[in-house]
């Protein structure tokens, strides 16, 4: 059994319980209110501000051993950087200064899954970060384009404005979640691979707490 299926049958009850919470099920159903997205887009505005610097701490670690996963994660940083300002300007559609958002304090739950990603890219494994990537990629790919019509739909906006951010990173991520596909095959170490999929379930279980309060 290829490394990347395995992955998926390890973590994918994680995934599960993530989507059954009641938000993502109103999020999916198009019954969040105005208040409730601007509040995930203020989350989500720091997760996006800190993926590219986490990946760097990351990047900064690998070995040559592990020279394929630093180059992948200077292409994603490469494209990456300055989303957060897609989430900003999807905010100032629903009456939010640039100010506003930039200086607000995350949520706890946001600020222990940020905090957790720096702690295992640098006092772990480097490769930890690929399990942050994985989450955040199938949340995307999988969920960001339905979420965006839906919510939108449910509070009567027109795509893309206010909605950009998940509009654009749905499909964005499909490739991304290729090229992640392959690099994970490249990783046979066992010991690693436990590590990627300890990441990858804390990685659901703190984005689903964020999604939780």
């Amino acid at each position: 059994m290829s490394f990347f299926i395995e992955l998926i049958e390890a973590t994918d009850t994680s995934r599960r319980d993530m989507e059954s919470l009641p938000k993502v099920q109103k999020m999916l159903h198009g019954n969040m209110t105005e208040s409730e997205y601007k509040a995930f887009l203020m989350d989500l505005y720091h997760i996006v501000w800190h993926f590219c610097p986490i990946m760097a701490v990351a990047a900064s670690r690998c070995d040559d051993q592990f020279i394929d996963v630093r180059y992948h994660l200077y292409h994603n940083i490469e494209e990456e950087k300055g989303h957060e300002n897609m989430v900003v300007n999807d905010l100032m559609h629903f009456g939010m200064t640039s100010n506003a958002v930039r200086t607000s304090t995350p949520s706890n739950s946001v600020q222990a899954m940020i905090a957790y990603n720096y702690y295992v890219s640098e006092r772990v494994h480097p490769c930890c970060v690929l399990g942050m990537l994985y989450v955040l990629e199938i949340i995307s790919s999988v969920y960001g384009g339905q979420v965006a019509s839906s919510i939108a739909g449910g509070l009567k906006k027109s795509l893309p404005d206010g909605f950009s951010f998940l509009e654009s990173h749905a499909s964005m991520d499909l490739d991304h979640m290729a090229k992640l596909r392959d690099l994970l095959q490249t990783i046979d170490n066992e010991q690693i691979q436990k590590m990627v999929i300890s990441a990858i379930h804390m990685n659901f279980y703190l984005f689903g707490q964020f999604l939780s309060h």
